[in-house]
């Protein structure tokens, strides 16, 4: 199961405003990075697993190019722990 379209673009916007990345206490947030209509797309191809085991999966999935694109991490690894558990409470919000 995903999203309709329309709940796909509010999650998105949703991710994008309120969600970050963590570099050297700089928070750069989803939408400036341009990782939030990624994102989004993985968790609503998930979201039928629930809220949890898509946000966890999702931030895995989504690989984040550093230095020039020599390189490649998992979302998680730039992501605070309090920003998986906010990731975690916006899809509860769209699962029901």
């Amino acid at each position: 199961m995903s999203l309709p379209a329309k709940d796909l673009q509010d999650l998105q916007a949703t991710l994008a405003d309120r969600l970050y990345i963590q570099i050297s206490g700089w928070h750069l947030y989803l939408g400036d990075a341009k990782l939030a209509e990624t994102l989004a797309i993985e968790c609503s191809a998930r979201i039928d697993q629930g809220a949890s085991i898509a946000a966890r999966q999702s931030v895995e999935a989504v690989k984040v190019s550093v230095a020039g694109g020599a390189s490649q991490l998992p979302l998680a690894r730039l992501m605070p722990p309090a920003q998986l558990r906010e990731l975690e409470e916006i899809l509860e919000t769209h699962s029901r």
